[in-house]
C-alpha cells in the first residue's frame, strides 16, 4: 500500500491546518491508520490513530483537544485536523498504516509509512 501525505505548510501560531493522507494499492477499509510527527533531533512522536472502521480513535494526552483524526473510506483518505497550532508543532508529519486494524501508539505496529509533509508554525 502506498501512502501520500499532503497539506503541510507554513502557519502562524493559533492557526488551524488539516493534513490528508491518501492510500492506494490496498484495501484501505481494512487498515488502522495513524499520524506521527518528528521534529529535528527528536524521536518520532505518536499523535493519533483510528481503527479500520473509524469507530475507535486513540490520542496521547499531549494531542487530546487539539488534534482530531478522521477517515473517509470512500476516497481512501485519513485526515488530521490540527487546531490552535503552536511553534512546537513544527515537524514533519507522517501517516502510517497497520494491518492489525485497531489503533495503536506503537510505531512497530505500522508497516507502511507515507513520505511525510512539513508543518512549520511561526510565533
Amino acid at each position: 500500500v502506498q501512502l501520500q501525505a499532503s497539506g503541510g505548510g507554513l502557519r502562524q501560531a493559533g492557526d488551524s491546518l488539516r493534513l490528508s493522507c491518501s492510500a492506494s494499492g490496498g484495501r484501505f477499509s481494512s487498515y488502522a491508520m495513524a499520524w506521527f510527527r518528528q521534529a529535528p533531533g527528536k524521536a518520532r512522536e505518536f499523535l493519533a490513530a483510528i481503527s479500520w472502521s473509524g469507530v475507535s480513535t486513540h490520542y496521547p494526552d499531549s494531542a487530546k483537544g487539539r488534534f482530531t483524526v478522521s477517515r473517509e473510506s470512500a476516497n481512501n483518505t485519513v485526515y488530521l485536523q490540527m487546531n490552535s497550532l503552536k511553534p512546537e508543532d513544527t515537524a514533519i508529519y507522517y501517516c502510517a498504516l497497520s494491518s492489525q486494524g485497531y489503533p495503536s501508539m506503537a510505531t512497530a505496529d505500522y508497516e507502511s509509512w507515507g513520505q511525510g509533509t512539513q508543518v512549520t508554525v511561526s510565533s
